[in-house]
């Protein structure tokens, strides 16, 4: 008889366990989902006002955005003080950061009465503005001057965090009482047949623009 051939053992792939994808999380993707948790929560929230018109419910809109902002501060200092920063991390970043300083911010904005057809799209462009700067931001911060940590000297136009400047004075106003109590500051514009404009929708406007800004360079602190 001759002689058998030898057996060939075929190794087997380790099988993905359950949460592998969370358990290759940094410290810092931990925290940028923890920013982009404080946006959905701040989204439910101003929906859950205008169900129920519980003042709480707008605080808690309002106040959920700067607790973003503070995890979004915290993710970029914890990733260079550990030395760790991946790719997958910074797109979590960015989806964060729409969903917490693109989306929340409109969508208190409608919950305290910014409701007409021309407000909605002052806010949809304002959303707008702020996807393509984050995405014109990760198409180019390779590219970008950076300091001997990696970090980079400046952004081209406003970072989509600087609408928490348009949380802030909704607070003042409605702390106030000067704005989500069937009111609006500079009042309502009556524009063509049946169209109706607030004002202050404007500062969407003025916002989303400041962020696609080519010239704009803001340096990072």
């Amino acid at each position: 008889m001759g002689a058998k051939s030898p057996s060939v053992s075929v190794s087997k792939s380790p099988r993905p366990s359950h949460f592998s994808m969370v358990r290759s999380f940094h410290l810092a993707d931990f925290l940028t989902l923890g920013n982009g948790i404080c946006g959905a929560s701040s989204i439910l929230c101003s929906m859950k006002y205008l169900v129920t018109l519980n003042v709480w419910y707008v605080w808690s809109a309002m106040y959920f955005i700067p607790m973003g902002a503070l995890l979004d501060v915290l993710d970029g200092r914890v990733a260079r003080w550990r030395q760790r920063s991946s790719l997958l991390g910074q797109e979590l970043d960015s989806l964060a950061d729409l969903v917490s300083f693109g989306v929340a911010p409109a969508a208190l904005g409608f919950a305290l009465g910014l409701q007409s057809n021309l407000d909605i799209s002052c806010m949809i462009y304002f959303i707008s503005c702020g996807i393509a700067r984050l995405a014109r931001y990760n198409a180019t911060v390779a590219s970008l001057p950076k300091d001997g940590q990696g970090k980079v000297h400046y952004f081209e136009g406003t970072p989509i965090p600087t609408s928490i400047g348009i949380v802030f004075l909704f607070m003042y106003l409605f702390s106030h009482r000067i704005i989500g109590y069937e009111t609006q500051p500079f009042g309502e514009l009556h524009v063509g047949a049946g169209f109706t404009f607030h004002p202050l929708a404007l500062l969407y406007v003025l916002n989303g623009t400041a962020m696609i800004s080519r010239t704009l360079r803001i340096p990072k602190l």
